[in-house]
């Protein structure tokens, strides 16, 4: 129920409607019942009580949320709202008539059965007549503004519940410039039934076949929606989508809705074509952890920080911190959150996580709840190269984090790792390792000294490659393909791991809800589950195809041989890693080995030496010893 402050206008408009609805309730109910002598005689009574009545049915539909609720939109909950207003006003009306008036005032009834249940259907009628009325208006001005605005002949492919939430966009005004004249779908039970007035023609290897349809009944079609059940598997996208181009159509997609998203279209990327099925997100327990929290971000201007950054300010963080060392980036992160809706106060500093004193002082002004730490280095044979400057970044970057987040009162710290720091073979994943053990090291020590609660938890969330993200192999195909090829594969068995950035981060702040809310103190690194290997040159043959273009023929593959650093199959846990099961689908938590943080303190001292001296070896003998299980291939 709205507050009485939050009442406007508009709402005391609605409330002078449901008052002379009632009035005509009661007048009509009478009427209809009493004639003549009897009607005379119970007139100055009813006048008497009517305006105390007409007050009581205000609080009523006030109550029901009737007062409140915009009438362009009315719905079923909206009906039963009305159904129970006058259901309670009848139920007063026969309190009235049985108990006050018939035994105090006229010794009988004055009301009477029939005239209270006339009343009934007519305060049903009344309240909801010009409801319905308006919304009706509204629709019909809708799909007149789409005719007049030349909106494209529009199938729609999915199944019909979720198609549903287009077409109500669409009568809504949300989505304009659509005229939907069709549906496919993939379930047999929607065959031949119309949704929202919209029939569906098929199922979906139909596609073909609708369209020259209506090309031949001069009304061709424009465009094909695609909602979320058309990405399924057992859907063959990549088949829908292929034929919809080779007919010259516009392809756009639905995305999946989370709670207060607008619908919206989107254009299909080929990424949305790659994914496995995606995890099922608690997105309360998202909310839980980040709502009216200060939240840090390193790197918020790379992919994965900026996605990071977008989520927790979706979640209801009160206050976010974005540090990037790219001045470029954080102008672009900065743009980007400054154009979401939100309440949330949006700041942005340059800082490169190696200056230890910027960083703790930034913790320190800030007072972050939370932590997520995503600045690194990551390109692999790029730090094959310059190793040093791998160490400063990923190891000694991510140290300072982690003190700084400590000393600045926050509850969690997340750093960001990858699949690439299980049994290391490149400098990448060696430092990302180096850098999950002090994470380790100053969590235990935290957890063991805390007693029940512990100051600060310490996290790494390890996960591979993120489709779209900077970097990323998808980016680099398709720039290849629209240049006419080759398309380059270092190697045909080269195989990797995928998923999206949003699921991605969405598990991320999932791992650090959970690392916040279990009693488990052993578990502080995550792993989340990615689902199947892809084979990278069935990935570059699949994206030519879908550009509508043969392998091999129109776009060549070209293979140019493993890189420095890289392996052919990652993995996801190490084979002396135990995992254990958290209870969370999409993520396991692993245990690797735990050196202490005295030991570690050691390596530290001597890696800044070494680094300092740009002593190669020095550095490749100190990791080493810290991380026994790195490959002979990292050289």
């Amino acid at each position: 129920m709205t507050p009485l402050t939050n009442l406007n206008s508009r709402n005391l408009l609605i409330a002078i409607h449901d008052a002379v609805a009632t009035t005509l309730a009661v007048l009509a109910s009478f009427y209809l019942r009493f004639e003549g002598d009897l009607l005379a005689d119970r007139l100055p009574l009813l006048l008497l009580i009517l305006p105390f009545f007409i007050v009581l049915s205000v609080v009523v539909c006030y109550v029901f949320n009737l007062t409140t609720t915009k009438w362009r939109f009315i719905s079923l909950p909206d009906v039963l709202n009305i159904l129970s207003a006058a259901t309670t006003l009848t139920l007063a009306l026969v309190v009235l008539d049985y108990i006050f008036v018939a035994p105090n005032v006229r010794g009988g009834f004055f009301f009477g059965k029939i005239t209270i249940i006339l009343f009934w259907f007519f305060e049903v009628f009344f309240l909801s007549g010009s409801r319905f009325a308006y919304r009706y208006f509204r629709y019909t001005r809708a799909l007149h503004h789409a005719r007049e605005q030349d909106a494209a002949r529009t199938l729609l492919i999915g199944r019909a519940a979720d198609v549903e939430v287009l077409l109500r966009a669409i009568e809504n005004g949300a989505v304009k410039r659509l005229w939907p004249v069709g549906l496919l779908s993939p379930s047999p039970a929607d065959r031949g039934q119309l949704i929202r007035n919209v029939p569906v023609l098929g199922g979906l290897d139909d596609i073909e076949d609708i369209i020259r349809d209506f090309v031949r009944r001069n009304r061709p079609i424009a465009r094909v929606v695609m909602a979320p059940s058309a990405f399924e598997p057992a859907a063959h996208p990549e088949s829908i989508l292929m034929r919809a181009r080779r007919l010259g159509l516009i392809v756009s997609r639905l995305p999946s809705l989370e709670s207060g998203d607008v619908p919206r279209l989107t254009p299909v990327d080929v990424e949305d074509l790659l994914l496995r099925p995606s995890e099922n997100i608690d997105y309360t327990l998202l909310e839980a952890l980040v709502k009216n929290k200060a939240i840090i971000v390193t790197g918020g201007g790379g992919s994965i920080g900026l996605e990071i950054c977008e989520r927790v300010v979706k979640f209801g963080a009160a206050k976010l911190l974005v540090i990037d060392n790219s001045e470029p980036a954080l102008r672009a992160a900065m743009e980007s959150l400054a154009a979401r809706a939100t309440s949330a106060t949006i700041e942005g500093r340059i800082a490169n996580v190696r200056d230890r004193n910027r960083i703790l002082h930034l913790m320190n002004e800030f007072k972050p709840n939370i932590v997520f730490h995503a600045a690194a280095l990551k390109h692999v044979p790029i730090l094959e190269r310059d190793w040093s400057e791998a160490v400063k970044t990923n190891i000694f970057g991510s140290i300072n984090v982690a003190d700084a987040a400590l000393h600045s009162g926050a509850a969690a710290m997340v750093m960001i790792s990858t699949d690439k720091a299980i049994e290391p073979v490149s400098m990448l994943g060696l430092t990302k390792r180096f850098a999950e053990m002090y994470c380790q090291a100053l969590d235990h020590d935290l957890t063991t000294q805390a007693g029940e609660k512990p100051r600060m938890r310490l996290i790494s969330v390890r996960f591979g490659n993120v489709l779209a993200s900077n970097g990323s192999v998808v980016p680099k195909f398709k720039a290849q393909i629209e240049a006419g090829g080759p398309v380059t594969v270092t190697h045909p068995d080269m195989v990797r791991y995928f998923m999206t950035i949003r699921e991605a981060c969405d598990l991320v702040i999932t791992a650090a809800a959970h690392a916040l809310t279990s009693t488990r103190r052993d578990v502080s690194v995550y792993v989340l589950n990615m689902g199947q290997p892809v084979k990278i040159v069935d990935l570059a043959e699949r994206m030519i195809r879908l550009s509508g273009l043969q392998p091999g023929q129109d776009i060549e593959i070209a293979f140019i041989g493993i890189r420095p650093g890289e392996r052919l199959n990652e993995i996801l846990f190490a084979s002396e890693e135990p995992t254990i099961n958290i209870g969370i689908p999409g993520i396991m938590a692993a245990k690797p080995n735990e050196p202490p943080m005295r030991t570690l303190r050691k390596w530290i001292e001597a890696l800044e030496q070494a680094t300092a001296e740009d002593d190669r070896a020095a550095i490749r003998i100190i990791l080493k010893d810290a991380v026994p299980e790195f490959g002979p291939r990292a050289a």
